[in-house]
């Protein structure tokens, strides 16, 4: 198996606390002009973090995480004290997709900052 790691975590800035119940699901390819393979899928837990994704290929040079951020927008669990999206009930990201290059034998830490119209994703560590 690779010996990088990939881990995430998703905080809601619209009320300034972790994010629980978004979904997120792990690919990976082999390069830029490869297929994603989808690796597996977790749900973040009331601190808004991923437990325990499967380790990585060791062929893999390309992940992405795909975070369903849709559902808890459109409940109406983001921080816009109001309708979360264009139309009521609909979330105007339904979903966040990050692809990122690994760097052999590095732990990849990347989380989301999201509110109802706006996110942003940064390498922590």
């Amino acid at each position: 198996m690779s010996d990088s790691t990939v881990s995430t975590h998703v905080l809601d800035t619209g009320t300034g606390c972790p994010a629980a119940g978004i979904g997120v699901e792990l690919a990976v390819r082999g390069g830029p002009d490869g297929e994603w393979a989808v690796l597996g899928a977790a749900r973040t837990d009331a601190d808004g973090r991923c437990a325990a994704f499967p380790a990585l290929p060791p062929a893999a040079a390309h992940v992405r995480l795909r975070f369903d951020v849709g559902p808890y927008l459109s409940a109406g669990s983001g921080g816009s004290g109001g309708s979360a999206g264009p139309g009521a009930g609909t979330a105007f990201f339904p979903e966040v997709t990050v692809a990122f290059a690994l760097s052999p034998g590095e732990h990849h830490h990347v989380p989301l900052l999201f509110s109802p119209f706006g996110y942003s994703v940064y390498r922590g560590s």
